[in-house]
């Protein structure tokens, strides 16, 4: 880091402009220079707590909130639905860090780059196949590559591989009745709009 410390201490002598920011960003180190910290405006980026709210802020994020994106697929019912079951495991397994060595062996730093590459993803798949789901090469690149990436331990690994199948499957989109627990509560809404997910979700317990 003593590079960055001395670019960011010559920066008056090069009289920048006057519009000039240097913005940085960082995961938690304590290897990063105290004095860029203390001589900056610093923003923390955290995930929301509860099942909830974490679907609430997924909905929020780029691609899923334009609706440009989230209507242009041609088999609508199918992304729309695996989308929501997306979101949904990206929820859980969030929220599986509360528990520390219950919820993963290993602390993983999950984040929304993982879920957006796996919506593109689940977009440009449904959409060159729509003859048929490839839901293995779907559940591959999700459970294997984007967020299995970050798992080191091998039961965390089978873990979540058997997590994802219980929200990413064909019964999601083709039995309306599908739910993701026994109790039914959580489920992938019926085939709607961008805005009945959203009421959907604000509909769930706030825990």
């Amino acid at each position: 880091m003593g590079n960055l410390e001395k670019i960011c201490e010559d920066l008056p002598s090069k009289k920048p402009h006057r519009d000039f920011r240097l913005w940085l960003t960082s995961y938690p180190s304590p290897v990063f220079p105290v004095t860029v910290l203390q001589n900056g405006v610093k923003m923390t980026n955290e995930p929301p707590k509860g099942l909830k709210a974490n679907l609430l802020g997924s909905y929020a994020t780029d691609p899923i909130s334009n609706r440009e994106w989230f209507e242009s697929s041609t088999l609508p019912k199918a992304f729309r639905k695996m989308l929501f079951g997306l979101c949904f495991f990206h929820a859980y397994i969030q929220e599986r860090k509360l528990y520390g060595p219950l919820g993963w062996n290993i602390k993983y730093q999950f984040n929304e780059s993982d879920l957006r590459i796996s919506a593109l993803q689940l977009l440009l798949f449904i959409d060159e196949y729509p003859d048929a789901v490839p839901l293995d090469a779907i559940n591959y690149l999700t459970g294997e590559c984007n967020y299995g990436g970050r798992v080191t331990d091998d039961k965390d690994r089978r873990l979540m591989y058997h997590v994802l199948l219980n929200f990413y499957n064909e019964q999601i989109f083709t039995n309306d009745d599908y739910k993701f627990s026994p109790s039914g509560k959580y489920y992938s809404p019926k085939h709607c709009e961008y805005e009945g997910y959203i009421e959907y979700i604000n509909s769930l317990p706030n825990f």
